[in-house]
């Protein structure tokens, strides 16, 4: 081991750390490790450069807008709606149902999109056919990434291996090249569910259902503060009107006709002041509505239709380490937080102080024509179905249209790369377009046909996991260039030799890869452990002799397939609030499938790609 290596080893431990106890954010994370490499002189200042060029992050960009063309036709929601109308309601016929539809769109589609699409659907089913949203939300989570498998665009993950190979001057993959393991994979992963699904999962209730919200409708009243109402002059937090006990809820104040921006605490009433208020209480109990108007001086102007909702904060939220009182959060929300749900805890007292993390749940209460509006702030993951009914039949007509376009832009990427690949391997003069190509043509396509505007391209792009990307693919370039793979993958060859006859040693590296890789992917980004990882198994394939595709094959499913633990992949936290799971709830239905995962890609694959 020479010091490049032993530098390079000690960076991949920093990592490795760094990412596991989330010292900053992903793409801060792998963008500083970037800059460390080269600060060290493992990599070159020509080479940072380089990592900008990889067409992995540029593929993956296309092929979000793509997708957000899709979510915003409402393709998807259109089969969650239907299935929520056909399936009768059995618990075993309605995880098979959600679970196809997810694992088929997630074949074309951003996971996270879909899970995030599919999610109110889910929930709303489940509180209309009276099944506990836990017993279908983990298996929604489960087969988007089932589905991932089944594609090169499945997954980021699959695009970065992809992009890996080319930089290496290997071949890369075809757009179905991982179907014929990423099938049976899903067909193995939706029978477990529905089988051993009912059974292993937890009947637990949401946040919603734990605390006793009898009903989810609540009326929001406008009120103007009369001439002569003894609140005038008070602290509005020692009036009537500021009793929380009595289950009164401010949402916005407004003076002279603008909105007033101060904490509660700091509100002093004044005439003509307007309020919008809910009158909401857990089992009931709340002020009455008339009586409390006439009491305290005010009239009411007008109602709005308000809800009880859940709202899921996603790691590329921007209230992630922020309290809610730092956040302003009634002001910039127009929501009253009633509850916090995080590891299977209810917080209803104290929550303003209480920072924020990925994957809790919000219990609010918020106008039900504030939800578009919460949802385009990409602050959270809506556990409500966005309501879109029109009598316009031009509109209806133009959301078709925008549906159709989108998918045969999706379809025409996906058969040109496929059909052009599959003929350039034929030698007849035709040349493959890859894959970066075809997907920045085809989001731009729907540019130029209108059917997403350019602002909303860019924010259908999750630019924090392209950042993350540009980082990791610097680490990738450094184990490669600083011998530190192969190394490594020699270590491997010889302490397995010592254990393992050399006639059935690929056979028992290829099992033991992909364990490995599951077991890092659990704790660490999917996308850096195949970063990692790939390098490594292609020197460990040049050590045995052997063809290194087997064991790239292996380490992309495995590095996309974490189901033992709520932080091996971002779909699992969106779920973990709204389902009221527990960890352990993870750990029971999670390890079997990584078992089964495990079985069948360690069978399949040498038989298909053959050493």
């Amino acid at each position: 081991m020479n010091q490049d290596i032993a530098l390079t080893l000690l960076i991949v431990g920093l990592t490795l750390v760094a990412f596991i106890r989330e010292w900053a954010s992903p793409d801060v994370l792998s963008l500083s490790i970037l800059c460390i490499l080269v600060a060290l002189g493992l990599i070159g200042m020509e080479s940072m450069a380089k990592v900008f060029s990889n067409e992995a992050p540029l593929t993956i960009a296309a092929l979000f807008v793509i997708g957000g063309a899709l979510e915003k036709s409402g393709a998807v929601n259109q089969i969650g709606r239907l299935l929520e109308k056909k399936v009768n309601g059995g618990v075993r016929t309605s995880i098979f149902a959600f679970s196809l539809v997810a694992t088929f769109f997630s074949a074309w589609m951003n996971n996270t999109a879909i899970v995030a699409i599919l999610m109110p659907v889910v929930l709303g089913f489940a509180r209309s056919k009276d099944i506990a949203a836990s017993k279908l939300l983990i298996p929604l989570s489960y087969s988007s990434i089932l589905g991932g498998c089944c594609t090169l665009i499945g997954t980021s993950t699959n695009l970065l291996v992809n992009g890996s190979l080319r930089e290496m001057g290997l071949a890369p993959m075809s757009m179905f090249e991982l179907a014929p393991v990423g099938v049976p994979l899903a067909i193995a992963g939706i029978a477990y569910m529905v089988i051993f699904g009912p059974r292993l999962l937890p009947s637990r209730s949401s946040i919603t259902g734990s605390l006793d919200i009898d009903y989810r409708v609540v009326p929001l009243h406008h009120l103007l503060i009369m001439d002569g109402s003894a609140l005038i002059g008070k602290k509005l937090l020692d009036t009537p009107l500021g009793s929380r006990e009595a289950g009164i809820h401010i949402l916005e104040i407004r003076r002279r006709g603008t909105r007033l921006m101060l904490p509660l605490k700091e509100v002093t009433v004044e005439k003509n002041d307007r309020f919008l208020v809910a009158l909401h209480r857990r089992k009931g109990g709340a002020a009455k509505a008339q009586e409390l108007f006439v009491n305290i001086g005010a009239q009411e102007l007008s109602t709005v239709d308000g809800m009880v909702s859940e709202l899921v904060i996603p790691s590329e939220s921007s209230l992630v380490g922020k309290t809610l009182a730092a956040s302003d959060f009634r002001q910039r929300y127009n929501c009253v937080v009633l509850a916090v749900h995080r590891s299977g805890l209810n917080i209803t007292s104290s929550m303003a102080e209480i920072p924020l993390d990925r994957g809790d749940t919000l219990l609010v209460i918020t106008a039900v024509n504030n939800l578009r509006s919460l949802k385009e702030t990409r602050d959270f993951v809506l556990t409500d179905t966005l309501e879109s009914k029109t009598d316009d039949m031009a509109a209806e007509d133009e959301c078709l249209k925008s549906i159709k376009i989108s998918w045969a832009v999706l379809i025409g990427v996906i058969l040109t790369v496929s059909v052009t690949d599959f003929l350039g391997r034929m030698d007849i003069g035709v040349p493959a377009i890859p894959i970066h190509y075809a997907s920045v043509v085809g989001a731009l396509s729907l540019l130029w046909m209108r059917i997403l505007t350019p602002r909303e391209a860019y924010a259908s792009i999750d630019w924090q996991v392209l950042l993350m990307l540009y980082g990791l693919l610097g680490l990738g370039m450094a184990m490669q260039g600083t011998g530190t793979a192969e190394w490594l993958a020699k270590c491997m060859v010889d302490i397995t030799g010592h254990y393992v006859a050399p006639k059935i040693l690929p056979y028992v590296l290829l099992w033991v890869v992909y364990l490995f890789t599951s077991l890092l992917t659990e704790v660490l980004s999917n996308n850096a452990t195949a970063v990692m990882l790939v390098p490594i198994v292609v020197g460990l394939a040049e050590n045995l002799g052997v063809d290194s595709r087997p064991f790239i094959i292996t380490i992309t499913v495995a590095a996309s397939c974490a189901f033992a633990l709520p932080m091996g992949y971002q779909t699992h936290m969106m779920v973990y609030g709204p389902g009221g799971y527990k960890f352990s709830d993870y750990i029971r239905m999670g390890i079997p499938l990584n078992l089964i995962i495990w079985l069948v890609t360690c069978s399949l694959v040498p038989l298909i790609w053959h050493f």
